[in-house]
């Protein structure tokens, strides 16, 4: 694949109010511009082609995760994952400003790529061996791992060795929800669940209880929001791999994005977009290698 591309660097500051997570908050924006590569060709791909023909590209994404993937009170959306794949359409050729977002349901990204209701997917889509037999994963481009969120003030909460004793809040049939239990972190009984993250976020604000625990990347997004009051702990212990989700038929335009992180990373765009997104928590990150299969 080919493309060129032009990249300016700028900081913007945006405003934020309202609770964690809640339709008051503000979009915040790494400010990295991007203008659409000319002359782009990726030999093979369908799903590029459609692209082509359309203009436009059609991207799959969350709305609700703060600093990842998330659309505000204006309608504006932002995020590291929705920069990433803004950085992505860019890179193919079409400006961000011809993305179309389709905000897809967990359980429905598989079947929306299958049918070619989008082109391809990023939001907080862990790589695992079940999801290959189905679709096709560029990446990863960046590795999580479920950690714990705890008020600023907090000091005796170091890592989820610390927890017996402490009240531990996660979402109603999530993996971190499971691995608190099946690990015995904490008695039953300190374990709060609820359906969104958020939720568990204003029960943390509310001293309802001690720790919020999911994927650090989710848990950045709402410290970033605000990292005078939340902090992540930054002792994972688990690790999910985030990747691109493509059509697993289309090799070539697997190909095309794994070219595309890999170069984000090279010449630190991808550095820029995490720096002024989940980076506003105070956590570092160092971006991951991208496996090819």
């Amino acid at each position: 694949m080919k493309w060129v591309m032009a990249v300016a660097l700028v900081t913007v500051a945006c405003s934020k109010g309202g609770t964690a997570g809640g339709t008051g908050d503000k979009c915040v924006t790494s400010g990295i511009e991007l203008t659409a590569a000319s002359g782009v060709k990726v030999e093979g791909s369908p799903t590029f082609e459609k692209i082509r023909q359309a203009g436009k590209v059609i991207v799959g994404v969350k709305a609700d995760e703060p600093n990842l993937g998330y659309k505000d009170a204006d309608g504006k959306r932002c995020g590291f994952d929705v920069e990433m794949a803004q950085l992505i359409a860019a890179r193919l050729g079409i400006e961000p400003s011809k993305i179309e977002y389709r905000e897809i349901p967990t359980t429905n990204r598989e079947t929306a790529l299958k049918g070619g209701e989008i082109d391809y997917y990023i939001g907080t889509y862990s790589i695992t061996d079940k999801r290959k037999n189905e679709v096709g994963f560029a990446g990863p481009y960046f590795i999580a791992g479920q950690d714990l969120l705890v008020r600023k003030s907090e000091s005796s909460i170091t890592g989820k060795d610390s927890l017996q004793g402490k009240r531990v809040c996660a979402s109603t049939g999530s993996t971190p929800l499971q691995r608190v239990r099946s690990l015995k972190l904490t008695d039953d009984a300190n374990i709060t669940e609820f359906k969104a993250p958020s939720e568990c976020v204003s029960q943390l604000l509310d001293q309802k209880t001690d720790a919020v625990t999911t994927d650090d990347a989710i848990l950045k997004g709402f410290a970033a929001q605000m990292p005078a009051k939340m902090k992540v702990v930054g002792q994972p212990f688990s690790q999910e791999k985030y990747g691109v989700g493509v059509r697993k038929e289309d090799v070539a335009f697997r190909n095309a994005v794994n070219d595309i992180l890999e170069a984000a990373i090279k010449d630190g765009s991808w550095k820029k977009i995490y720096d002024g997104t989940l980076g506003l928590s105070g956590s570092t990150a160092v971006a991951p290698a991208v496996e090819r299969y």
